[in-house]
């Protein structure tokens, strides 16, 4: 019995030990990981953007845009939410060609995309017809750059911009040429475009005002670059100054040959050709120039916008991108304040924004158009453009007193590129292609 007690302990301890030793040497289940945390909900929200970015005025183009993708991306980047939801703002960036038909094609096609809202489009030309497509769809629209007062004198309750009228500007130019080069008799040249015209047609009437003659318009288009034939023409007539309404692509070619004809005129412009790309296109024939912005010039927007577009995109701004981000960011601000993008629940928010913004204090008049637009003049020295005057309300103001009272420094004339100085921040451009 003792015998066999023993046997039944050891054959069941060897089954015990096996039994460990299996455990021991077989594979294991690893520990499961825990869940990972659900990701918050988010909402995506296109924003669309329409300038050239092709062509001639390409560079203008791009700016336009830069401003806008900046705007939507510091605003993903804030975490916003919009409905309980973290929203995402996705640019959709199309490019018109600063073709009128093109421009209404791309409208609807972010009107089938499902935009938001419009930063756009670039040039009047192109602006016009395409609100047009905007207004039928309930659709948004915000120019950075446009200033044709058609734009926004066709009643529709949906289109806005943030620069000053060619109503405003053309003045504003005409008189500032009429009482600095006291001219007797002016040659005006168009492009023939909605911008060009419009603007030359403005300078002309102010300049018929103030009793200087001005002589029969001289036509162009925006893709001539021989304008000799124009240009020995008005030698002949021996004009003290020249106005062309037009855009720098062409611009640059027109006074470069001005001066190989040695026409002597003070030449003056809107700003379609008030960039530095004129000192490229026109060589040392653009010193001396006059041009004017229907806004602040770049330089003189906040410190915020101009520090973060110079490190994003390693160049300073050319003209309206300070506008078009404060575009992109009233309609961002607006879809904030109503917790919505739906743009029926959003417009009425804004139609009565007040907003402190890169370019200033945005708030709009019943039309759509920025309430106490500036337009800036500037003189090409050096082969750098410089702000010389402020004109706001039909007072001029030297551009160095408007940013002492906007609370800041000036900027110094730059030597490559417009320096980062500016007022206040969020504080105080300008229309190319409204062509």
């Amino acid at each position: 019995m003792i015998a066999i007690r023993v046997r039944t302990l050891n054959i069941a301890t060897v089954a015990a030990l096996g039994a460990l030793g299996l455990a021991s040497c077989g594979k294991q289940e690893p520990p499961k990981p825990a869940a990972a945390p659900a990701a918050a909900p988010s909402i995506e929200i296109k924003i669309g953007s329409v300038a050239p970015l092709t062509g001639g005025i390409a560079h203008l183009g791009k700016d336009n845009e830069n401003g806008v993708r900046l705007a939507l991306e510091e605003a993903t980047a804030a975490k916003i939410k919009i409905d309980g939801k973290e929203a995402k703002f996705v640019l959709v960036a199309e490019d018109d060609q600063a073709d009128p038909k093109v421009g209404t094609t791309v409208a609807q096609k972010l009107v089938d995309a499902k935009v938001a809202g419009v930063v756009g489009h670039l040039n009047s030309g192109t602006s016009i017809p395409a609100s047009a497509v905007y207004n039928t769809a309930n659709l948004p629209m915000i120019s950075g750059s446009a200033t044709n007062p058609q734009l926004t004198e066709q009643g529709f309750k949906g289109v806005f911009r943030v620069v000053g009228r060619d109503d405003q500007q053309g003045p504003a130019v005409a008189n500032y040429l009429a009482t600095s080069a006291k001219p007797k008799t002016v040659a005006i040249i168009d492009d023939a475009t909605a911008y060009g015209e419009g603007l030359a047609n403005e300078v002309e009437k102010a300049l018929k005002a103030a009793n200087i003659r001005v002589l029969a318009r001289e036509k162009g288009d925006d893709k001539k670059s021989d304008w000799k034939a124009v240009l020995t023409k008005l030698r002949g007539r021996n004009p003290d100054a020249v106005f062309y309404g037009g855009m720098d692509a062409t611009g640059g070619p027109l006074l470069k040959q001005a001066r190989e004809l040695e026409l002597k005129a003070v030449f003056a412009f809107g700003d379609g050709a008030c960039t530095d790309k004129m000192k490229e296109l026109a060589g040392e024939a653009a010193d001396g120039l006059l041009c004017s912005q229907a806004g602040i010039p770049p330089q003189a927007a906040s410190k915020k916008f101009l520090d973060a577009y110079k490190a994003k995109f390693k160049v300073d701004p050319i003209l309206y991108s300070p506008f078009t981000y404060d575009a992109a960011n009233l309609i961002i601000e607006a879809i904030k304040k109503v917790n919505s993008p739906d743009p029926a629940k959003y417009l009425p928010e804004l139609q009565k924004i007040e907003y402190a913004g890169a370019t200033g204090k945005i708030a709009f008049d019943a039309k759509g158009d920025r309430k106490n637009a500036e337009i800036t003049i500037f003189s090409m020295k050096q082969g750098k453009l410089a702000p010389i005057a402020i004109v706001q309300g039909g007072q001029t103001t030297k551009y160095e007193d408007f940013i002492a009272q906007a609370g800041a420094a000036p900027a110094a004339a730059p030597a490559a590129a417009p320096a980062a100085a500016a007022p206040k921040a969020d504080a105080p451009k300008a229309d190319a292609a409204k062509k």
